[in-house]
């Protein structure tokens, strides 16, 4: 007669795992810690989910990852540090803090271009910005990634449409963890990433990144075509477009394109009509948050950029950034048509449509059109008003 229990639905037969997902030895336990971790590799080799998150439908192979997943929605963050308030859902995002506040150690350096790290991952991450390595392949197309998160998200983006996490505040719902966890910080205000040299904080990850690159300096991206140099990836893709020609965004009520997502936003608002942000100060009214911030300093005085060789200060970056233009005399942007360069991007985006014939500025009561709108603005007083 068989032991008591052994091969009954409770007593499953619980084979010993030695840490290798082909290789389980023969071995029998009763030990409940040791049986999940099996159960749990077998869950992973079948491809099975047996873990569900009662909020939003997230299943996984794991419990562990469940339990981590589970701090989404409950807020939890059980690592703390020691030497200060802050404290984190996951214990990696504590060993970051703890380096980048607490010891300032960044021993992992660049030998390009001098970028410091506390960590050697983060180090062969940035190397491939140089290389141009990208070592991950999706298996189902030709796209490749030089990181696995985004071989990961292509995968569930074009893919699988699968999009298991769900916010329980507002709905909404991503194909990835870590998107929802970013998505969270809406709702609780929660800034994790901070700048270890001055009082920045933020909620991605990603905007500490380029945070940084401030105090350093550092221009990793740069345009084959004219030299130019920039902080971040996606502004070089956008810039790249100035030579290209290339407008990828379309306008669905009419025929107008642009290079850049924000300008066709603002575009849309000609159709809507909608200006929801206002000045409670004198009842102006804007289509765009960041244009009524701007206004806002005619009210306050405020000049937030400030010239570190010279008392020069302004409300605005784009006034700001001319200013510096001044000081190193730098042209870094160049038309690839005729040579032309100048201090400022948008100068030479409309200088470009002189060599495309594009007059995007048109009048309403008249066939005229121009290439910048302050020639538009002439042309209405001067003809209409």
């Amino acid at each position: 007669m068989s032991a008591p229990g052994y091969g009954s639905p409770t007593e499953v037969d619980k084979q010993c795992y030695d840490g290798s997902p082909s290789e389980v030895c023969n071995s029998k336990t009763t030990d409940d810690g040791h049986q999940m971790a099996v159960q749990s590799v077998r869950a992973s080799t079948a491809g099975e989910k047996p873990y569900m998150c009662g909020e939003c439908g997230y299943r996984t192979a794991d419990r562990s990852n469940l339990s981590r997943h589970m701090r989404t929605h409950s807020g939890e963050k059980p690592y703390k540090c020691d030497q200060c308030n802050y404290s984190a859902a996951q214990n990696p995002h504590l060993d970051h803090h703890m380096a980048a506040k607490h010891t300032g150690e960044k021993p992992f350096m660049c030998g390009k271009c001098g970028f410091k790290t506390a960590r050697k991952t983060y180090l062969s991450r940035h190397m491939r910005t140089h290389t141009g390595e990208k070592p991950y392949k999706c298996g189902q197309c030709d796209y490749s990634a030089a990181q696995k998160v985004h071989v990961d998200s292509h995968i569930a983006a074009k893919h699988t449409g699968e999009k298991p996490y769900m916010c329980g505040e507002c709905g909404y719902r991503t194909a990835f963890n870590g998107s929802l966890s970013r998505h969270m910080r809406t709702h609780t205000g929660d800034k994790p990433y901070m700048c270890d040299q001055c009082d920045y904080s933020t909620a991605h990850k990603s905007d500490l990144v380029k945070h940084i690159r401030k105090h350093t300096g550092e221009k990793p991206y740069m345009c084959g075509e004219c030299g130019y140099r920039t902080v971040q990836k996606s502004e070089l893709s956008q810039h790249m477009r100035t030579h290209t020609g290339e407008k990828p965004y379309k306008c669905g009520q009419c025929d107008y394109s642009a290079a850049r997502k924000h300008s066709l936003d603002r575009h849309r608002t000609k159709h809507t009509g909608e200006k929801p942000f206002m000045c409670g100060e004198c009842g102006y009214r804007t289509a765009r948050k960041s244009d009524l911030s701007e206004h806002m300093r005619i009210h306050t005085g405020e000049k937030p950029y400030k010239c570190d060789q010279c008392d020069y200060s302004a409300a605005s970056k784009s006034n700001f950034n001319k200013h510096l233009a001044k000081h190193i005399g730098e042209k870094p942007y160049m038309c690839g048509e005729c040579g032309y360069r100048t201090a400022w991007k948008s100068d030479l985006a409309k200088h470009m449509k002189i060599h495309m014939g594009q007059k995007p500025f048109k009048c309403e009561q008249c066939d005229y059109s121009s290439v910048q709108k302050n020639n538009l603005d002439k042309h209405v007083s001067a003809k209409h008003s």
